[in-house]
């Protein structure tokens, strides 16, 4: 019994330490393919700025950027410094730790076909590790478009930059390889299969950036580390889950790859698929990169297909028209650059999945997501039933409603639980309120970035946050039927059907409203009012988050008018 005791407390152990980034034991070199992107100058280097401010990076780490637009190391460095300068997400800038950081940049103007590239950066390569005690241990990032990617990784093999079996006695090779992995089921296959023929599965990280927030890894530890959790998170309580991830943005400058693209492969075939994964799965062994990914893998094999005899009870797709956005006109998808004029693609869709297994047998999983809508938030609502019996006397002014779990993503990373509580009187009236976790006033910090989580666990060979070659080719299985079937038929709607600045078709509400469900669209309770426990004011309300005078929650979480209620 001790040894056992024991056993569960380790796991538990390793669950709420494993998103503390600790420090390489090794120091490596990062190769940038692509490194003049826009990915590199926004997310990448910021990213590794930010570790070297908290000295996370190994002493003696270089970075070497390889692209085709003609720089030096002096004029690399200088753009990778206007870049942190301007991100958001980068650390206040400091001259002393950006010299010492940017000194270890290094670039080299080549073509991802040419070979000659490939020597120069294997000589360079080479110079830098004479003398090293740390090895040549070599970290190659893909940040070009994925129909470079192929080439890249032969040429890689075919200059003797890549160790045979992924370590050496002097050494370890890997490869970060960004999203979309393939544009459909045959593509990730191909794509799979040139890069094991240079790689081991082993030595490839497939990064999906969602899955290094913050709140993503410590929904295991919510889940996994919690006794009063795991037991009701299950058919038996829970009534339905909710995975969304809404965006205010259009497409930008993307217009050209979205067009061949659209929300299901942007959004769904990666990052919510990933996120029902990790809502979905067993508690694994061990939290360590083979058990959770195994867990991980179990969810998407259990996954029912799509029917397409059922199609318009399980999904809905949209388009954005012109519209307002925070009071700012913006236009429609038509009108983006680089974006066909009748387009057919879809930029908002939403899919009601089941996982048939004991855990959630008959419990619908309803993903969504879109460009152009109200709010940038991504987060994970869990539903409960509602109680078997209310013995209260019900009025006009009690709200009976079912509880929520809200894990929120971004922004504001955090937790929320709703429930009912009696509001102070002589009488019997319930009131829903709610107990707010916030991460960054339960820890008085920012989260670390995404990046930042995955490159340092790259660097230590840990790939329990990176995705697994079946698990991508397990993923386009589940989409493929409905990207099939939406390339072939026109939709039922013309588009566009949704005006920028709404929460999409109406059809999305009817998918959840034809269950009796309704959306959770906003926040009942301001995260930066949020509180670890509950006190009433003389009206009810939680003390320090009074919603407008307009504003009234309805029953099934969703905001309407003030005194309205959701038929739903």
């Amino acid at each position: 019994m001790a040894n056992s005791s024991s056993s569960v407390e380790a796991i538990k152990n390793e669950l709420l330490t494993a998103n503390q980034l600790q420090k390489p034991g090794e120091s490596s070199s990062f190769v940038i393919f692509g490194a003049s992107g826009d990915l590199t100058k926004r997310k990448l280097i910021p990213a590794l700025y930010n570790l070297a401010c908290t000295d996370l990076l190994p002493r003696g780490f270089k970075v070497f950027g390889f692209a085709v637009t003609p720089m030096n190391d002096d004029s690399f460095r200088e753009s990778m410094r206007e870049g942190v300068r301007a991100s958001k997400e980068a650390n206040p800038y400091d001259v002393r730790i950006w010299d010492e950081f940017a000194k270890n940049l290094h670039y080299i103007t080549a073509d991802f076909q040419s070979l000659d590239g490939y020597k120069q950066l294997k000589d360079r390569l080479e110079e830098s590790e004479k003398g090293s005690t740390a090895g040549d241990n070599r970290l190659f990032y893909l940040a070009t478009p994925p129909g470079f990617y192929a080439d890249i990784v032969s040429r890689l093999g075919s200059s003797g930059l890549v160790t045979k079996h992924g370590t050496s006695q002097t050494g370890w090779t890997r490869i970060i390889i960004e999203k979309p992995f393939g544009n459909d089921l045959d593509s990730a296959i191909a794509l799979n299969t040139s890069i094991h023929k240079v790689f081991r599965e082993e030595q490839i990280y497939r990064i999906d950036h969602y899955l290094g927030k913050e709140t993503v890894q410590n929904l295991m530890a919510f889940r996994f580390a919690n006794s009063i959790i795991e037991p009701i998170w299950n058919r038996r309580y829970v009534d339905h889950v909710q995975i969304t991830a809404a965006e205010t943005l259009g497409v930008e400058h993307r217009g050209g790859y979205y067009e061949g693209a659209g929300v299901l492969r942007d959004m769904f075939q990666n990052h919510l698929l990933q996120l029902l994964s990790i809502v979905a799965m067993d508690p694994p062994v061990r939290y360590g990169g083979t058990s959770v990914r195994d867990r991980k893998a179990d969810v998407m094999n259990a996954i029912v297909p799509i029917n397409p005899e059922s199609l318009s009870d399980i999904a809905v797709r949209g388009q954005y028209g012109p519209g307002q956005i925070e009071d700012h006109h913006v236009p429609g998808y038509r009108q983006e650059i680089g974006v066909n004029p009748e387009s057919k693609t879809e930029t908002f869709a939403a899919l009601k999945l089941y996982v048939d297994n004991w855990r959630w047998a008959d419990v619908p999983f309803y993903l969504r997501s879109g460009k152009r809508l109200p709010s940038k938030v991504s987060e994970i609502v869990i539903q409960f039933k509602r109680v078997p019996h209310m013995f209260f006397h019900m009025s006009p002014e009690d709200q009976i409603e079912p509880n929520l779990i809200v894990i929120r993503i971004q922004p504001d990373e955090g937790i929320s639980l709703r429930f009912g509580a009696k509001v102070p009187g002589p009488e019997m009236h319930i009131q829903q309120v709610q107990m707010n976790f916030s991460y960054t006033d339960a820890f008085k910090a920012q989260p670390s970035t995404a990046y930042e989580t995955l490159l340092l666990d790259a660097m230590e060979g840990d790939p329990t946050l990176f995705n697994r070659a079946d698990a991508v080719e397990t993923a386009w299985q589940v989409i493929e039927p409905l990207l099939d079937i939406w390339k072939a038929t026109k939709p039922f709607q013309p588009f566009p059907n949704y005006a920028a600045g709404t929460w999409g078709p109406s059809a999305a509400d009817t998918l959840l409203a034809k269950d009796g469900r309704a959306w959770h669209n906003l926040h009942s309770v301001p995260v930066a009012q949020a509180q670890t426990s509950i006190s009433l004011d003389e009206s009810g309300e939680p003390m320090g988050s009074r919603r407008s005078q307009n504003d009234a929650v309805s029953t099934t979480g969703t905001t309407t008018p003030s005194g309205g209620r959701s038929l739903a």
